[in-house]
């Protein structure tokens, strides 16, 4: 959960007006501690009164385009979504369970990526680097283990 990051100033940082739609999109992005599925916003959404589907993600797009909130790939179709690297949120790699399809964001420190030297000879522009770590977490684990698959 975030406390620190003010939601408004963000939007207004990219022009965008702070909308009560993009304003509940964000905070449930931002108040999560984990990466969720445009599914589980919407639903979360839902549950605090009447969004339409569309709304959601066509707002996803826009935060992602605008570079407030980004867009994790699973490897697939589905893709997650969690705040963008800003003054408080530092770029970390996230974790995948291939079992669950749970998406965790791991401590910045747990694996060190140094692009500095990619950013310094790559003659093209990149706009995002991504790291994810696929496996099986460790609720998946444990259940395994007793038996429940």
């Amino acid at each position: 959960m975030c406390h620190k990051c003010n939601y408004e100033e963000l939007l207004a940082a990219e022009n965008l007006e702070p909308t009560p739609n993009r304003m509940r999109v964000l905070e449930v992005v931002g108040n999560n501690r984990f990466p969720l599925s445009a599914a589980d916003i919407f639903q979360t959404l839902e549950r605090g009164g009447s969004i339409n589907r569309v709304t959601v993600y066509r707002i996803l797009d826009l935060l992602v385009e605008h570079g407030i909130v980004e867009r994790l790939s699973t490897g697939g179709r589905a893709a997650y979504y969690g705040l963008a690297p800003n003054d408080f949120h530092r770029p970390h790699p996230h974790f995948y369970c291939k079992h669950c399809g749970q998406m965790d964001c791991l401590n910045p420190e747990s694996l060190l990526v140094d692009t500095g030297p990619m950013w310094k000879t790559y003659p093209g522009q990149i706009d995002k680097v991504e790291v994810r770590v696929d496996g099986i977490c460790k609720n998946c684990l444990r259940g395994q283990a007793n038996g429940n698959t």
